[in-house]
């Protein structure tokens, strides 16, 4: 019996939608958890495990027996109908994770799903009330301390404020609609972290927080989505819903350490830490640096941009590493990786958004960095 019981559990996961994770959509499913009725990646299966038994019980569709009793749940549930149940009312602002974010939200949702119920109960969804008050760590600009501040979102106000101590001004208030946040980028710690950037007269500034609680940082971090997707409704009347949502959040495309050149065959190379942010490649001495030496507009190909192997024409700099280089219509930025494969990567990146339709978020950013760039051309950083 056992034997049979194990061939049925085999043949429930070729049905449709049991090949896929339930929980993160991963290609291989090797778990079920026989009482939730749902089948099972290896990570999410260990996060289903973490839950406790109470909640959902986890065996391996291979190398565990099973019963004739959990093998019918398996047949009478399964992913499709568990999703219509526990993803009922899963907002649109609510980032569901994949196989490759982070784990911590990948955790959240399996446990914001089966053991806090939010998507059956809509009413426990705090973050979407347009309003969130909190105390979060922040690092301070000058070193790597952190200290404790009050954080005041909302969503009436198009604000994230944060305050010092029991001072009644806020330190910096910050329009959500011009901010973009980055869940847990691999440079900070812990990873229950954020990246908060946003454009501080006419710059990008970045802060960066944290909390000690997994759920309170998701928290925040989808209300944040929640209000600017809400925000973007009453901007965009006539955009999709689902178009907006694409936009609420960026992790970002790539970072990492290059060298880069002047505007000038003669200047040299110098090595600084870069963040691609959706259309903005911004520069910095350091990674957790509050401001970026420099940033770079990166438009769409139609407009004049280009990324191509190597140097421009006519430059005959040395071989420094792996070098490439961004043609904008003002001027070309000349980089250099240290491996091939890094090189690689950040042109495949910068080839996506540059084949990327600009929207109006993207058209908002040219008109800030683009004259701004303009005018520094003569003595631009590097």
């Amino acid at each position: 019996m056992a034997d049979i019981n194990g061939r049925r559990v085999l043949e429930l996961v070729k049905k449709t939608g049991n090949s896929v994770c339930a929980d993160c959509n991963c290609q291989v499913t090797e778990y079920a958890s026989y009482n939730i009725g749902v089948f099972l990646c290896t990570q999410c299966a260990g996060i289903h495990r973490a839950l406790g038994t109470h909640i959902s019980k986890i065996k391996h569709l291979r190398l565990d027996k099973w019963e004739e009793s959990q093998v019918k749940h398996l047949e009478e549930v399964g992913n499709i109908v568990a999703k219509r149940k526990y993803e009922e009312r899963v907002p649109v602002c609510y980032r569901r994770p994949s196989e490759n974010d982070p784990q911590i939200l990948r955790e959240q949702w399996i446990r914001a799903k089966y053991q806090r119920e939010e998507f059956i109960h809509a009413e426990k969804q705090r973050y979407t009330r347009g309003t969130m008050e909190g105390f979060l760590f922040k690092r301070s600009k000058v070193d790597d301390s952190c200290k404790q501040r009050r954080f005041v979102l909302s969503e009436r106000e198009n604000t994230l404020k944060y305050y010092v101590s029991n001072k009644k001004e806020p330190k910096a208030e910050i329009r959500i609609l011009d901010m973009n946040v980055a869940f847990a980028p691999e440079k900070l710690k812990p990873p229950t972290s954020l990246q908060i950037t946003y454009i501080n007269q006419g710059s990008t500034r970045h802060i960066y927080v944290y909390h000690d609680d997994a759920e309170v940082i998701v928290e925040w971090y989808m209300a944040i989505r929640s209000a600017k997707l809400n925000l973007l409704q009453v901007a965009h009347p006539t955009q999709p819903e689902m178009e907006l949502a694409q936009s609420l959040t960026q992790d970002f495309l790539k970072e990492g350490f290059l060298c880069k050149t002047g505007p000038k065959p003669s200047d040299g190379f110098k090595r600084r830490w870069f963040t691609l942010d959706g259309r903005k490649l911004m520069y910095h001495d350091q990674k957790l640096d509050p401001y970026p030496k420099g940033e770079i507009f990166i438009g769409h190909l139609s407009d004049g941009y280009s990324i191509h192997t190597g140097q421009p024409a006519g430059w005959k700099l040395k071989d420094v590493g792996f070098i490439f280089h961004v043609k904008t219509p003002s001027r070309s930025f000349v980089f250099s990786a240290e491996r091939s494969d890094d090189r690689n990567e950040w042109i495949a990146a910068l080839q996506m958004v540059i084949s990327r339709p600009m929207s109006p978020q993207d058209s908002f950013c040219r008109s800030i960095l683009v004259p701004k760039a303009s005018k520094k051309r003569n003595s631009f950083l590097f």
